[in-house]
């Protein structure tokens, strides 16, 4: 199966480096609301889409990933784009350094191993109570790293898998030694908007992949992987 499908794929983006003073009221608040932070990373892409518009951001591929130290109160955000980023609407007190823009124009072949690391989400559904609208159990986030394992082992795609499997995962273009991945489990974000209250677990993993279908890892690079990626899950960086 493997020999009829394209032996490269090419992945082109933006990549948006944001470093920020974590002591900035805008940038604090980003860190305590998950949908503050939305907020933040969108203010970058006004006027491309409609305002209200409910795919914005897959529309224009925004996906980011952050990280924070606390002891030196630095935040550093990356947005990943379709389309450039203007981010003249953070007031420039909340900057400590210019936004670094990154064109990434990247060719990736069969058999390539390539480092990465991501942000994700991962959830298994959880059994609910019956309801006439519920057909489906309830998303509940794994909290161990060996359940983040096996979450991210179902998505590994061994040469010759199709790239969706049977149970309706799409699977990510590559395989990995799971028991090589580095996994750790990162503070849960939440928001308590009186709407649309949120609560995210998170876990970072790294590792090296092998690529073993180019076009579905190029897809997942531009799309994201698994769920929460418009609060800054589902980043896949390589390198």
């Amino acid at each position: 199966m493997s020999s009829t499908r394209p032996s490269t794929a090419r992945f082109v983006t933006t990549h948006s480096v944001l470093s920020l003073d974590a002591r900035h009221p805008l940038v604090a608040k980003s860190l305590v609301d998950a949908h503050e932070m939305h907020r933040t990373v969108m203010s970058g892409f006004r006027g491309w889409v409609e305002d209200g518009d409910v795919d914005a951001r897959s529309q224009m591929g925004v996906l980011s990933t952050w990280s924070v130290d606390l002891k030196a109160a630095a935040l550093v955000l990356v947005v990943q784009s379709r389309i450039p980023g203007d981010w003249d609407r953070i007031p420039r007190a909340a900057f400590t350094a210019a936004p670094h823009i990154i064109t990434v124009d990247r060719t990736f072949k069969l058999g390539e191993v390539v480092g990465f690391r991501t942000v994700v989400n991962p959830t298994r559904s959880k059994p609910s109570e019956p309801a006439p609208d519920r057909a489906r159990g309830v998303r509940a986030a794994h909290t161990t790293p060996d359940h983040v394992k096996r979450w991210f082992a179902r998505r590994l795609q061994a040469d010759g898998d199709p790239s969706t499997a049977k149970d309706g995962v799409a699977r990510l273009g590559a395989t990995a030694d799971p028991d090589s991945l580095g996994i750790r489990m990162l503070p849960t974000v939440s928001s308590a908007h009186r709407h649309k209250p949120v609560r995210i677990g998170r876990a970072e993993i790294r590792g090296a992949l092998t690529v073993t279908d180019p076009e579905s890892l190029v897809n997942v690079l531009s799309n994201g992987l698994g769920h929460a990626r418009a609060y800054s899950c589902g980043l896949v960086l390589t390198r």
